[in-house]
This record gives structure tokens, C-alpha cells and sequence, in this order.
């Protein structure tokens, strides 16, 4: 790898996506005990949740610590080194929550501003995807050795298959269902996994042919937004946007335009 820096984050990435997928997956408690509640009593943040944000934020911070940090659970602090580090300790909170296997440590770490490393570790999985800026995509799983992740050959859209996300917000989620209503005629399927960080993954791995969502934090999608892109994939929020709060799409480059312009019609990123 070209670049000693990358190499290093990609490296502490990894090891504390790994600490944490650990922590999480052998320390689930069998009734679970709620630590909190976030937008709604549905969407619940766990003891576990906030132990592994802290796990992470430790270690990256003995090896680093005048790097930044903006974390899902709380964590939020400037540094001066240039890098800051976006972590979702467990996205997929319900799917864990209930026992689903679809949920993962997201991890990626920017470099004045632009996300240079993404690491997501699905343990239930018993897969970890990663991406450096400009070098490909990779991901480890039940096959030997790493993988290089390349998105599908764009399908009709009409034969592609979506994945998106509804909101624990009552109106946002019934705004969403009509917006998956619209659409699903015009597609293969719809699908719905309950973790955009996997979502993404599966976009770069080949999976899925495209994913949408509205109301999606920088934690949610900084490492999974890079792994789909150094996969071939497009990704973006409204025509001639990034991917924002107010929607993130990934998809196939021939699949990208048309759903996107879908979205646009559907009203997808009604606030």
C-alpha cells in the first residue's frame, strides 16, 4: 500500500472492528437490558452499544490520540492530526436487539474531510469488508483468503434488486412505505435489512443492485459509502449531490441514474 498513513488507520480499523464484532457478539446478554431510547422506544440504544463506542474509541485513542473522533453513541471530539474517525458501534441496533444476525461495526477514518479508510465487520456474518481510498475493495468471509469486491453488471431496472431503510419515526416511515410502493412495480424487489452499513457492503459485494434510504447519519454510512464506491459502485443523495441526511443512494452505475431520478420524482427526501 502506497500510503504508510492509510495503511495505519486501515490496520487500527481493522483490529477494533474486530474488539468490538467480539465484545458484542459474545457479550450479548439474553435479556438485554436498555440502556436508553434514541428517536422512539423502538429504536433503542443498548448497554452494549455504548461499551463498544467505547472499546473503539479507547484503542484507536492509545495508538492515536490527537485524532478526532464522531461517534454514534456520544463520542465527539476535534483532534489536531487531520484525521477524525466516524464510528456506528452497532448499526443494526433492533436487528441485535431481536437476535437477527444483520447488524455490524462500522468503522472509517477521514483525512481532512474526505473518508480515506472504511472497515465493517458483520460477526454474525462472520464477514469484514474494508476499502482504502483508490485501492479496490476487499472483504474476508467463509471463503479462503480476501476477496476483491466488484458491484454487478448493471441489470435492467426492472430486473434489479433494492434494498432500502424505514425510519423509527411514525410520518417518516409511512412517507417511506409509499415511496416503496411507486417503486416496487418498477423493480425486481425490494428488500429490507435493517443495517445500511451491511446494505452498502452488499451493493460492493454484488448482492444487490442498489440501496436507498432517507434520514441516514455520517456514521451510518461514511465506511460503507467508500467500500460500495471502490467496488464500482455510484453513490449519492439527490441529482448532483453527495449522500446526506436526507438521502443516500448506492447502486450498480448502470441502476444509479434511473433510480436516483425515480427517487427524485417519488419525492424520496421529503423533509
Amino acid at each position: 500500500m502506497s500510503d504508510p498513513l492509510h495503511a495505519e488507520l486501515l490496520k487500527l480499523a481493522q483490529e477494533a472492528a474486530r474488539r468490538a464484532g467480539a465484545l458484542l457478539r459474545d457479550g450479548r446478554p439474553a435479556d438485554l437490558a436498555v440502556a436508553a431510547t434514541k428517536s422512539s422506544p423502538i429504536d433503542v440504544v443498548t448497554e452494549m452499544d455504548i461499551a463498544a463506542e467505547k472499546l473503539i474509541t479507547d484503542l484507536i485513542s492509545e495508538h492515536r490520540p490527537d485524532d478526532g473522533f464522531l461517534g454514534e453513541e456520544g463520542a465527539s471530539t476535534e483532534g489536531t492530526s487531520g484525521v477524525r474517525w466516524v464510528i456506528d458501534p452497532l448499526d443494526g441496533t433492533v436487528n441485535y436487539l431481536y437476535g437477527l444476525p444483520t447488524w455490524a461495526v462500522s468503522i472509517a477514518a477521514e483525512q481532512d474531510g474526505e473518508t480515506v479508510v472504511g472497515v465493517v465487520a458483520a460477526p454474525m456474518r462472520g464477514e469484514t469488508y474494508h476499502a482504502v481510498r483508490g485501492k479496490g475493495a476487499w472483504a474476508r468471509g467463509a471463503w479462503d483468503g480476501e476477496r476483491k469486491l466488484v458491484c454487478r453488471p448493471a441489470p435492467p431496472l426492472e430486473q434489479a434488486l433494492v434494498s432500502t431503510g424505514f425510519n423509527y419515526v411514525t410520518e417518516v416511515r409511512v412517507h417511506q412505505a409509499e415511496v416503496a410502493r411507486k417503486l416496487i412495480p418498477l423493480l425486481r424487489d425490494i428488500r429490507r435489512g435493517g443495517s445500511a452499513a451491511v446494505d452498502l457492503c452488499d451493493v460492493a459485494a454484488g448482492r444487490l443492485d442498489g440501496y436507498f434510504e432517507r434520514g441516514l447519519h455520517p456514521w451510518d454510512l461514511a465506511a460503507g459509502d467508500l467500500i460500495a464506491r471502490e467496488a464500482g459502485a455510484l453513490t449519492g443523495g439527490r441529482p448532483g449531490e453527495r449522500p446526506a441526511h436526507h438521502l443516500t443512494v448506492a447502486a450498480t452505475p448502470g441502476v444509479f441514474e434511473p433510480l436516483q431520478r425515480l427517487l427524485e420524482d417519488f419525492g424520496a427526501w421529503h423533509d
